[in-house]
């Protein structure tokens, strides 16, 4: 079965060698990438030595305009509901960052606002 993930980057690869070399039991995916195997120990001082070699995190994937426009127009439209600290989505990928709502507003939004997200998420 093909897979519609990329191949491992040189960076990737070296960074996990280097944690094997560590002592820290990597696996591969079907597609050939390695991982650690998690269910071994954590090793706090492979970590430490190999964390130069960490590859970068993947550029985040912008999201299509009509998917920005709707994540743009719900926000709005949640915030004109009364729920005004509902913030923006990225600009790039039209994710919304769950860190800018404590922990009470999001369980207040699925328990108190049920009709302004069916309003403002007519699909959801």
């Amino acid at each position: 079965m093909a897979s519609d993930s990329p191949p491992p980057t040189a960076e990737e690869i070296a960074y996990y060698d280097c944690l094997k070399k560590q002592g820290v039991a990597i696996v591969y995916t079907e597609y050939g990438a390695p991982r650690e195997d998690k269910s071994k120990p954590w090793n706090d001082e492979a970590h430490r030595t190999c964390a130069a070699m960490l590859p970068p995190p993947p550029a985040p994937q912008p999201a299509d305009p009509a998917r920005l426009a709707a994540a743009q127009k719900e926000s709005a439209c949640l915030r004109a509901e009364g729920i005004s600290w509902y913030p923006d989505p990225d600009p790039v990928t039209a994710q919304i960052d769950d860190r800018k709502g404590t922990p009470e507003q999001w369980s207040s939004l699925k328990r108190d606002h049920l009709g302004a997200l069916k309003k403002c998420r007519p699909e959801g």
